[in-house]
């Protein structure tokens, strides 16, 4: 299958129900530059491969899987999948991937379009952006404006890729007029940081954020240290522009060196910054003041997201109750601590902990996500309970496992171990990618089979995937959000 955009012809694949188009290079970036429109070529561009994705670790362990790609600088490269190239006008899914911002591409195993494509008649599209050091490195604050890089070119570089489909996803039978992001982890906080950019306004229309929210966007004064430190490491200190040289192997090599001496520690040391352009402020606060006004949100959690962090550690789950209260004085502050443990109920030191990291960093960020965005646009919230049957179930319902039910991959032979299969997991899928597709539609997630009540400050409307059948609690987890209020917005999030 050929077509032709504005950069040039295309020559796609055919695979299965719809056609697939790889490898497209949507814009162009020199090290620590804001993105640039990609070129244009002669001939025909082949599309049928995968192409490079963002310099990371190739050993890290991603239980989503994936084919090994070459690693670049030069990654900035989107996928495409559609029903078919025929002005259709149909919605269009922009997947933003996860992965601490400092791992993860658009195509993995698990991020497979055709299934969504096809059983909702939607083009599907998965990006690449800059990664690490690579793509949230605020140089410029370090450096007294010697280097660019302002820390939020990851961010940038999902713009131009939006930008890329407001221009060209007509070609692919999609509406440029109806667009919706969605992501996962760090991929659902991108989704907040384009919520909150003034120049990703218009470029989309609705939201779905799974397992990250908006209380991202590290201060210039605290990611200009980091950056100062890589530079250190770099022996740049003295001459930054030195680091411009360099290879990228020795890059990231500082960049592993300060994620190995920052593990344990708050925060993510590679995040986007509130640069005051990209992203003016912290996303939560622009949201508050109504960033995204008119864009439907569908966010969520899943029950026991750090699990999947914290399940093989043995140390952690066999700590001790003295041990837990400790961790509590630090995380929640002693003036907090006694009230935050007693609602959580009579649960193991080891069952609390984990919840209580879940609730700060994923499920408590997504209710005031939620509260935020409710005032402005229609709003649904969700959690889901369904467990991974991988090692006994020791990591229940963690981070990352709504993705294969949302693309419908979850049986892919290298993924169905973490997620599962069978007769439930064929109908947790059935729901949710049907609510997703209804989203991406109409902005309101109700299917034929399931009714899900938009989500206010009062009856807190949730629905419940995985547990059963779908079903609605209202305000779920009450004492525990209640404990959070009281803590207050400074100890909530990364």
């Amino acid at each position: 299958m050929t077509i032709e955009i504005a950069q040039g012809k295309l020559q796609g694949y055919r695979d299965g129900d719809v056609l697939r188009f790889a490898g497209i290079p949507f814009a162009k970036a020199e090290r620590w530059q804001m993105p640039q429109a990609g070129d244009a070529w002669s001939g025909t561009y082949d599309a049928t491969q995968f192409r490079a994705v963002a310099i990371q670790d190739p050993k890290q362990i991603d239980i989503l899987k994936g084919p090994v790609e070459p690693l670049s600088e030069e990654c900035l490269f989107l996928n495409v999948w559609t029903p078919a190239c025929d002005g259709g006008k149909r919605p269009v899914m922009v997947w933003i991937h996860g992965g601490g911002f400092v791992t993860g591409s658009g195509y993995i195993g698990a991020y497979e379009g055709t299934h969504l494509a096809a059983r909702g008649d939607v083009v599907v599209v998965t990006i690449n952006y800059r990664l690490g050091a690579f793509g949230f490195l605020n140089l410029r604050d370090a450096t007294d404006g010697k280097l660019p890089g302002t820390g939020a070119e990851g961010i940038a570089d999902q713009i131009a890729a939006l930008n890329w489909v407001h221009d060209n996803i007509a070609a692919f039978g999609g509406d440029a007029a109806n667009v919706t992001i969605f992501g996962e982890s760090a991929g659902s906080g991108s989704v907040c940081a384009l919520l909150a950019a003034p120049s990703a306004k218009g470029l989309f229309h609705k939201a779905i954020c799974e397992s990250g929210a908006a209380h991202l966007g590290t201060a210039r004064e605290k990611s200009a240290v980091t950056a100062k430190t890589f530079l250190q490491k770099l022996g740049c200190a003295d001459d930054p522009a030195r680091a411009l040289e360099l290879s990228s192997e020795a890059l990231f090599k500082a960049q592993r060196e300060i994620e190995t001496e920052s593990a344990g520690r708050a925060g993510l040391p590679f995040g986007p910054t509130a640069d005051g352009d990209v992203l003016p402020v912290r996303a939560i606060d622009a949201i508050r003041n109504g960033s995204a006004k008119d864009v439907s949100l569908i966010a969520g959690t899943t029950r026991d997201e750090t699990k999947l962090m914290f399940a093989f550690s043995q140390q952690f789950r066999e700590q001790s109750a003295d041990a837990l209260r400790k961790r509590m004085n630090e995380w929640v502050g002693e003036e907090h601590a006694g009230t935050t443990l007693a609602a959580y109920g009579a649960q193991s030191p080891y069952e609390i902990a984990t919840a209580v990291i879940t609730d700060n960093v994923f499920w408590y960020p997504t209710v005031k996500l939620l509260e935020a965005q409710s005032a402005f646009a229609p709003s649904y919230g969700y959690r889901i309970d369904w467990p991974s049957p991988m090692m006994g179930g020791i990591v229940g319902a963690g981070h990352v496992i709504e993705v294969g039910f949302v693309f419908g991959t979850y049986a892919r032979p290298e993924v169905k171990d973490f997620f599962g299969t069978g007769p439930d997991a064929d109908a947790l899928s059935a729901a949710m990618m049907d609510s997703w597709l209804a989203f991406a539609k109409s902005g309101n997630p109700t299917t034929p089979k399931l009714d899900w009540p938009r989500y206010d400050a009062n009856r807190r409307a949730t629905m419940i995937f995985g547990d059963g059948a779908p079903h609605v609690e209202n305000d779920p987890n009450a004492a525990r959000r209640k404990a959070w209020d009281a803590i207050g917005d400074k100890r909530i999030g990364l």
